[in-house]
């Protein structure tokens, strides 16, 4: 494929979405795409077994988005082009497993104590066919009459500062990084704008020469409630300035769901052209 546009993050039930991957193609084609990137929250669906798979004749790129500390700040790290089979990426996918759990059910004891609701580790589990989310959560309290929205049990609840926040324990990025490096793929940061960052053409040029290859530049920032901490245009700038990949994606989560922006982003195919030549040569 020489053509086209893409959609280089986008979310399925195997992480918070709503859709299956087939339903997520099909709807994908509806909006002109030719590629994909499925990129679930740490983890890959069983269903992506090769970096790249054709379905329905759009190209779909094996990726992850993974939550990671970059010395002290929260973000993520995204992963393009992954063989999922590699021992490194496996062993971290089975520690943030470990991880979200653990965390799970730190934020489902202070809904208890906070909201005096009824909910238990089961119930959000049985609601997430892979890796478990806040998401997930959020259903259940609108379910239980917690909550009268998913926004609304974000934004009163269990988002970063509110009563039943807790954060999650994370990899450094040098570390997922690496991990992505090694299982054949190129790392990206994704929504950096919504990222705490002080100095960010310092913050850059670290996390370019330890591992970090491209900035997603490209985001509906118009459609999500997070504060902007950086401009978009500036990061553009500093981003092409300093030799980065540059990626973009809708962060769609599915219809339904706190983030259903799928048709925002439409990449030109040349963006994944230099990312299939940066990966080939990163790995010659």
């Amino acid at each position: 494929m020489n053509k086209g546009y893409a959609d280089l993050h986008l979310h399925t039930t195997a992480s918070d979405g709503t859709q299956e991957i087939s339903e997520l193609v099909k709807r994908a084609a509806t909006y002109g795409l030719s590629t994909i990137a499925i990129t679930d929250h740490d983890t890959i669906s069983p269903l992506l077994t090769s970096p790249v798979t054709i379905m329905r004749e759009l190209e779909v790129i094996t990726g992850v988005e993974l939550k990671v500390d970059y010395d002290g700040i929260p973000g993520e790290l995204l992963g393009y082009f992954i063989n999922p089979g590699i021992p490194p990426i496996k062993h971290l996918f089975l520690s943030m497993e470990q991880a979200r759990k653990k965390r799970m059910k730190k934020i489902i004891d202070r809904c208890r104590n906070y909201l005096g609701v009824d909910i238990t580790f089961e119930e959000v589990r049985r609601l997430a066919k892979g890796s478990i989310g806040r998401p997930h959560l959020a259903q259940l309290l609108v379910d239980k009459h917690a909550a009268p929205s998913l926004h609304d049990a974000f934004s009163q609840f269990i988002a970063d500062g509110k009563p039943c926040y807790v954060r999650l324990d994370r990899p450094g990025f040098r570390e997922a990084a690496n991990a992505i490096h090694t299982a054949g793929g190129v790392s990206s940061i994704p929504h950096p704008c919504l990222m705490s960052v002080q100095n960010w053409e310092q913050f850059l040029m670290k996390v370019h020469v330890q591992g970090v290859d491209g900035i997603e530049v490209f985001y509906p920032y118009k459609n999500t409630t997070g504060k902007l901490r950086a401009s978009p245009d500036t990061l553009m700038s500093l981003a092409k300035k300093q030799g980065f990949l540059l990626t973009g994606g809708s962060d769609d989560h599915g219809p339904d769901s706190v983030k259903e922006t799928l048709g925002t982003i439409k990449l030109p195919y040349h963006y994944v052209s230099a990312i299939k030549k940066a990966c080939a040569s990163v790995h010659d």
